[in-house]
């Protein structure tokens, strides 16, 4: 092969090198969905959150009115309002439901029998809201890490999800602040489901 040939033959590859490094374009925007996180004032909401976003769990005060974090994953943004969970914040918990795409309910799978009753109460209410009931539920069952925690298995018996939730995209998963890993994977599953709903959309 010729000198000449040799160095065209280089100069292509060195063409497609570049058009494959610069001329791709920028990256597909991240889609983003909008969230309401809600559950009793101690199950956890804040913690896992502030988690998720790479902030220290330390010294997280309670929320009293409601928060918004976006919560960056690699396939997706999740824009979370979390509302406060005292017995007189929920009674406005509706108020804040407009706009959802997704719901994210955290009770404390080690509370005591009140509380526990008190979530079963305002989780029922959420999954049968008309603003809600057709979105996509994670339930997590938080602070899994402690003696008092109650199996998934305890807990979806406990709350009647099989009957209640018949028909209903939801995803009830253990989790505590020890284990990212599941934290993460939970919401990607949850992901999965809002992806789903948008396909679904767009096809009707």
């Amino acid at each position: 092969m010729s000198d000449l040939r040799i160095t065209e033959a280089f100069l292509y590859m060195d063409y497609l090198c570049f058009r494959a490094l610069c001329c791709k374009g920028p990256p597909p925007a991240r889609p983003e969905y909008d969230l309401v996180c809600i559950g009793l004032t101690g199950s956890g909401k804040t913690s896992l959150l502030s988690k998720l976003c790479s902030e220290s769990p330390d010294n997280v005060v309670s929320t009293t009115g409601f928060s918004i974090k976006a919560v960056p994953f690699q396939n997706a943004i999740l824009n979370v309002k979390e509302l406060g969970g005292a017995d007189n914040i929920r009674k406005y918990w509706s108020r804040y439901y407009q706009g959802s795409q997704g719901v994210i309910f955290v009770l404390d799978s080690a509370s005591s029998g009140d509380d526990l009753e008190a979530a079963r109460n305002e989780l029922h209410s959420a999954l049968q809201h008309p603003q809600l009931c057709t979105l996509p539920f994670l339930i997590l069952a938080n602070h899994q890490d402690k003696p008092a925690a109650r199996s998934v298995q305890e807990i979806k018996k406990y709350f009647e999800l099989e009957p209640l939730a018949r028909g209903k995209r939801w995803i009830l998963q253990p989790c505590s602040l020890d284990d990212m890993d599941a934290l993460k994977d939970s919401f990607s599953q949850l992901i999965n489901l809002l992806e789903e709903k948008d396909h679904e959309a767009v096809r009707m």
